[in-house]
């Protein structure tokens, strides 16, 4: 049982969103029967991404069984320590509501029904003549995050379903999944939680910090880019970027080498023999 932030009302099943970044923008690609086209946004992305210090490690508090009581008190804690109207709110039945603030870090493109133009030439399914299906696919940029309110008998898997159909996305839920992030020592750990685990006993036992605590929306799997269920249109403008990134790359490369040349250089003309 979910409730609207602003009536109360309630709403069954229902998830509530608040968007905790700027409009989406990425690079986007349309498929069309006549003409190719390519459209960017001001997409932060990239197909070179620097590692991070990543490790997965057992979190304790995801096993912490509370009772009403603690519960209450945990809920109480956890107001006190934070500075916007995101509060969580006990239920009679010991159940309890809050928001969680999910990030994304997808490093692939998604796919959305492309906009209804509203011409003869495509029906209501969104598909041109001949049944062949369009699509517009784009990057979403990697410091989007958004605000879920939902309950605390919520699954993590119906938080990335739920995503996914606030966004319009059309790719299979399986490919996502849902990771706790936390940053101890210098270091960042992650874990993956399963599909029926609950998001928001997580933030209430982890507190508001998102040092200790933050959610994080990834690709589930750590295959290659299925290319072949794109158009050809997408495909010619995912190689022009690449393209540009490339060239790009190697810019930066060859700049680097001739600074430290021209350094070895100085370095040499100023020394004297032995």
């Amino acid at each position: 049982m979910m409730k609207d932030a602003k009536s109360g009302s309630s709403k069954t099943p229902s998830f509530e969103m608040t968007w905790g970044s700027s409009t989406s923008s990425g690079y986007c690609s349309e498929d069309e029967s006549d003409s190719e086209f390519e459209q960017y946004f001001t997409a932060r992305t990239s197909f070179v991404r620097k590692p991070k210090k990543e490790k997965d490690e057992k979190i304790e508090w995801r096993k912490q069984e509370l009772s009403v009581k603690e519960i209450q008190q945990k809920v109480k804690e956890y107001n006190a320590q934070i500075n916007s109207n995101l509060f969580m709110n006990m239920n009679k039945d010991g159940s309890y509501n809050g928001f969680i603030k999910v990030q994304f870090k997808l490093i692939r493109p998604v796919s959305v029904p492309p906009p209804r133009k509203g011409t003869a030439t495509q029906d209501a399914g969104g598909k041109r003549p001949g049944g062949v299906k369009r699509r517009t696919s784009f990057y979403l940029p990697k410091d989007t995050s958004k605000h879920l309110h939902i309950s605390s008998r919520t699954r993590a898997r119906e938080v990335i379903e739920a995503l996914l159909k606030k966004f319009t996305v059309v790719d299979n839920p399986g490919k996502f999944a849902l990771f706790e992030r936390s940053e101890r020592n210098d270091q960042v750990y992650l874990r993956k939680l399963p599909d029926d685990e609950r998001p928001l006993h997580l933030r209430l036992c982890a507190g508001p910090n998102d040092k200790v605590l933050s959610l994080v929306l990834k690709e589930n799997e750590t295959g290659e880019v299925n290319w072949d269920a794109f158009s050809m249109p997408e495909l010619k403008n995912f190689l022009r970027m690449l393209q540009r990134e490339e060239e790009e790359h190697v810019k930066q490369i060859v700049q680097r080498y001739a600074l430290a040349r021209t350094r070895m250089q100085e370095t040499l003309s100023g020394s004297t023999p032995g």
